[in-house]
């Protein structure tokens, strides 16, 4: 359960070692992105109870992963017997998303022109992104029935993304930026939290794990990538091309709104529970602030480390308050240190135009903010221990 809600590989790991020895067993886990393997076993007893499952890498679902979390609080704590667990483990596995699809499809919109106001484009960008991210929710939710359009719907999306988006610059509007707009209505998909996440294991020396959600990670870019390529050079062939005409740029404060606005989505896409909401919106501020305070002072490199330890210690405070697991929280602030590095701000100077320029020591760069992020969270648990292992 914990596994299929997105839970990395050490923090799952030491939680069923703690509920394990709560039950007098003594065990060994080995977990990773698509496979779990168990070995249980008794004082006194040779005979092991083995278990491996090939299972499929989880999504975030963050208010499920409270739940079970909770269910295990209350075993501990000798309120629930483990049979009464297991019945509402069940009964979670099988809860509808607490969110409706039309809230669920305003959320994507919202996520998609939030990005692109967080990038400083223009209000053209932003409400093209949010419509575009739009259409590429309507592709979600054919993929929930349809096998086939699920296994290719990364490539897919990016393609109808950029085809749409060339239309666009065509027909209605010779101010959008091409290739931004196709970023944002994407960027659900991009795996910059799952490649930190990867890294954060390799480094908690979950290697197995920690490989294989960081080549995982790549895969997916590489279909994005491909797709949104694809799909320009389709549209620039079916459409033609425009001069690009640069409309006027958002005003600085915008990018507050914009943290404001992609911290509420993805309370939504993640389904965070409500009573976590403000938790998670200050998370996102937290992580924007301190990062690009710090970067006033300090390079960009090392405002992203004082973002990511002020968003694990800030996850930490909320884990020995909330009795909840950190990572409800540190997700948001890891997700908006992402766009909000110096990765994107430098992807930010490639795509003014409608042409990519050539950025010097962008991929570089990338590796120490993705450094940076794994760092700055390591060190803020040393600075403060989470309460519990999740």
């Amino acid at each position: 359960m914990l596994h299929k809600y997105g839970t990395p590989a050490y923090r799952l790991e030491a939680h069923l070692m703690e509920v394990s020895t709560y039950l007098d067993l003594k065990s060994s886990f080995v977990m990773s992105p698509t496979s779990v393997t168990f070995v249980i076993w008794t004082d006194g007893h040779e005979d092991e109870y083995t278990h491996v499952a090939r299972v499929d890498p989880g999504d975030h679902d963050l208010g499920s992963l409270a739940d079970t979390d909770d269910l295990v609080n209350q075993m501990l704590n000798g309120e629930l017997t483990l049979q009464e667990v297991d019945l509402q483990l069940d009964a979670i596995f099988v809860m509808p998303n607490p969110y409706n699809k039309v809230t669920t499809g305003i959320a994507f919109a919202t996520s998609g022109g939030a990005f692109a106001m967080l990038m400083g484009t223009s209000w053209n960008d932003v409400f093209w992104s949010a419509t575009l991210t739009l259409v590429v929710y309507l592709f979600v939710m054919w993929s929930s029935r349809s096998k086939r359009v699920a296994h290719m719907l990364e490539p897919l999306v990016a393609i109808v993304s950029a085809i749409l988006a060339c239309a666009i610059s065509v027909y209605l509007d010779v101010g959008i930026n091409i290739r931004l707009v196709v970023l944002s209505a994407i960027i659900v998909f991009i795996p910059g939290l799952a490649l930190a996440l990867g890294l954060a294991e390799l480094a908690a020396r979950h290697l197995v794990s920690g490989t294989a959600r960081v080549m995982d990670s790549f895969m997916l870019l590489f279909k994005l990538y491909f797709g949104a390529f694809i799909g320009i050079a389709i549209g620039f062939a079916i459409f033609g091309q425009v001069d690009f005409v640069p409309p006027e740029p958002l005003p600085k404060w915008t990018a507050w709104l914009a943290i404001l606005l992609l911290c509420s989505s993805l309370i939504v896409i993640f389904r965070t529970k409500l009573k976590h909401a403000s938790w998670s919106i200050a998370s996102g501020f937290i992580a924007y602030g301190t990062s690009i305070g710090s970067a006033m002072y300090l390079d960009y490199t090392l405002g992203t480390f004082v973002g990511a330890f002020s968003v694990g210690v800030f996850s930490n405070l909320f884990n020995r308050i909330a009795n909840a697991p950190a990572s409800i929280v540190a997700m948001q602030g890891l997700i908006v240190l992402v766009p909000g590095s110096k990765t994107y701000i430098g992807l930010n100077s490639l795509i003014e135009g409608q042409d990519f320029v050539y950025a010097e020591h962008i991929g570089q760069q990338t590796f120490l903010i993705f450094m940076s992020l794994v760092a700055g969270l390591i060190f803020a648990n040393v600075a403060l221990p989470p309460k519990k292992s999740l």
